[in-house]
């Protein structure tokens, strides 16, 4: 028998056997069908043959960049030879390079519902619904809700039907004063909110993953730091995309904390971008650049010349020709 010959019409291969025993069946027929299988066998060896075999061991490790130039416009035509990566300090080889990305995209709306957005919160709203109305492709990319004050709840779970989100986004809203008094006060656990929106949601997800933070940058009352919030982000390859929008009146006469240093370090730590909510640049404004900057990331991937043995953080750094910022996480979390 040749390993060319065409599989039989309607046959099913199991193996290099027979798909019922010998003995039921007439000398011929058993031996024209055991000839059958084994040309078959033969025939599905030698198309695997000509098709490129992927190991499962090999880990790629995916870096999502973006460049500015001087003006902070977005630079968008370069090539791999353009970019180069270390790991740990040592060059690494960059075997893979897309621009524009096509990956799915997976977007977590985090929305701060403490009472210091009670005035700003519709303006939120309205902006997250054009701009997920905008970004979000229905047979390509998932999006889910999340709100955190005093408590974090999950909206919407993931969905890429934007009624579901829409509706969703209507009862995302603040505590009541009787929540508050209930709870001897209120509170704003942003840190728990990145941490659980990445250990529970995103770290199961592939392709691109962005969390989206509306807030003042203020937390109350979280159990994690910032440093578990970023760790978090950091392990489940997601980035974080900071939008500080603070009401001036919410924390009195003398005013409360400022949350710009921390919302700046989550999003520069995770590869992300941080924006703030001014007159000059109103939060519309604020995504329609954030929507571009989604669409104008390069991936870069590459596998590391050193083996993972154990589990842990490995520091990044990715550079690029010409006088260009780069924009990208800093380490990521190897695992065996």
């Amino acid at each position: 028998m040749r390993a060319d010959c065409p599989p039989p019409d309607g046959y099913r291969i199991i193996e290099e056997g027979l798909p019922f025993p010998v003995p039921f069946l007439s000398t011929r027929r058993a031996f024209l069908i055991s000839a059958a299988a084994v040309c078959g066998a033969r025939w599905a060896r030698a198309r695997q043959e000509q098709e490129p075999v992927f190991s499962a061991e090999v880990k790629v490790v995916n870096v999502l960049t973006t460049v500015r130039d001087k003006s902070g416009s977005f630079v968008t035509g370069l090539n791999q030879d353009d970019f180069s990566i270390s790991e740990d300090g040592r060059p690494q080889t960059i075997r893979y390079f897309a621009r524009e990305t096509d990956l799915p995209l997976t977007i977590g709306l985090m929305v701060d519902t403490s009472g210091s957005q009670r005035r700003v919160l519709d303006a939120e709203r309205g902006a997250s619904y054009r701009f997920l109305d905008q970004v979000l492709r229905e047979d390509k990319d998932q999006a889910f809700i999340m709100q955190f004050d005093s408590a974090v709840q999950l909206r919407q779970p993931l969905t890429s039907n934007m009624r579901k989100l829409t509706d969703s986004l209507a009862y995302v809203d603040t505590e009541t004063m009787k929540q508050l008094q209930m709870q001897d006060g209120g509170g704003t656990l942003l840190y728990d909110a990145v941490v659980k929106a990445s250990d529970d949601i995103m770290k199961g997800r592939q392709g691109r993953k962005a969390l989206i933070l509306l807030t003042d940058g203020v937390d109350i009352g979280s159990y994690g730091t910032p440093d578990d919030a970023i760790a978090a982000a950091q392990r489940s390859d997601t980035l974080a995309f900071s939008i500080l929008y603070a009401d001036p009146g919410a924390y009195g006469l003398f005013g409360g904390r400022d949350g710009r240093g921390v919302l700046k370090r989550i999003a520069g730590e995770t590869g992300g971008g941080f924006y703030e909510v001014s007159k000059k640049q109103p939060i519309d404004r604020i995504f329609s650049d954030l929507e571009t900057e989604l669409r104008s990331q390069y991936n870069l991937g590459y596998v590391s010349d050193k083996p993972v043995t154990l589990s842990g953080f490995r520091t990044l750094r990715v550079t690029v020709t010409g006088n260009l910022m780069v924009q990208c996480r800093d380490r990521y979390w190897a695992r065996p």
